[in-house]
Order: structure tokens, then sequence, then C-alpha cells
């Protein structure tokens, strides 16, 4: 099970990394063979599926959405914990949409899956 101090400083590490724009930092909580799934994905990657697998294609994503979104940012609001998982809540600099990654850790605490989740926002009428 994952304590709240681990899932606190998860959580803090990786919003600072990516308000940073610390591309290595950011990385640096991820394992080699992530899978990452984000309504993002398409618009950024235009990859239908939403989901990419491995750092690398991860690297690609983020460096592709910093450079599309040079003001993206999180402020973060709450950290949950799972048995094997951390969801980060927070809200985005950016769009200001609340956002949150359930994020599935590996025995060494590296993240292995996640589900990235958008807050919906209505369609104008």
């Amino acid at each position: 099970m994952i304590n709240p101090e681990q899932a606190q400083e998860l959580a803090r590490a990786w919003v600072e990394a990516f308000n940073r724009h610390d591309l290595d930092a950011m990385l640096s909580h991820y394992a080699d063979d992530v899978e990452f799934s984000s309504p993002a994905v398409i618009d950024v990657l235009r990859e239908p599926s939403g989901t990419i697998r491995g750092k690398e294609a991860l690297r690609g994503y983020f460096q592709q959405a910093l450079e599309k979104y040079p003001d993206l940012g999180f402020e973060l609001l709450d950290i949950l914990t799972g048995v094997d998982s951390v969801t980060i809540l927070y809200r985005s600099v950016h769009r200001g949409r609340a956002g949150a990654e359930v994020m599935v850790l590996d025995p060494q605490g590296k993240v292995v899956k996640v589900i990235v989740h958008y807050e919906a926002i209505p369609e104008a009428t």
C-alpha cells in the first residue's frame, strides 16, 4: 500500500517538474514501459486511441504538449491514495480545467499506467 507521505512526495515533485517544464524531471517518475491514456494525447498527437506506450513516446508527447501550450502548468488541489496507485487532482493553469491523473505504481514506485481525466466543459449552445 502506498502511504500518504509517498503519495504527497510524488504529487508535489510531479507538479513542480511540470510547472518548471523540466522534461527530464517529469519523466523521472515513469517506468520505461509506461502506458499513458489521456484525451490530450488525441489533441496533441492526433492519436485517436488517446493512448501511448513507452517512456520515449511519452517524452515526445510531453515535449510537443509543452511546445503547443507554453503556459502549461498545474495547481495541486488534492492527492488520493490507493493500494498501488495515486490520484493527483489539479487545476490546469493553461485552461483552468480540473483534471485528475490516476497513476498506478510498480513496486519500485515508478508509474506504469496513467489514466487522465478532465473536467467536462459543456458545449456552447
